[in-house]
């Protein structure tokens, strides 16, 4: 019998795989939907081992606060005139990413 990983376990296995990535690099996964914008003030892993565990109601919480959604087509396009470099973590099928320049765009 397998156990589901703890919050540490599954935040610490995201970890390792939480890169920076270029924007022009992820245009497939935004053109397909797969793009998910975390605001600068959360905490990437916390949201992305929120997401792995389905918590409905904490990223429906999130959505309304506007914290986390799809990336603008503004947004998109100012990240692709200047191939931001963002931090992203995958939980499949989304891409989560996260801009930490301090240019806050939504």
């Amino acid at each position: 019998m397998t156990s589901k990983p703890s919050s540490d376990e599954l935040k610490a296995k995201l970890n390792l795989e939480t890169s920076r990535i270029h924007w022009h690099e992820l245009q497939t996964y935004f053109a397909r939907g797969q793009v998910v914008r975390v605001a600068p003030e959360l905490d990437l892993l916390a949201v992305a081992a929120e997401l792995a565990a389905d918590n409905k109601p904490r990223f429906e919480q999130w959505l309304q606060e506007g914290q986390v959604g799809e990336v603008a087509s503004a947004t998109a396009q100012a990240w692709y005139d200047c191939n931001a470099e963002l931090w992203a973590v995958v939980v499949a099928p989304w891409v989560l990413v996260q801009d930490r320049s301090g240019h806050v765009l939504h």
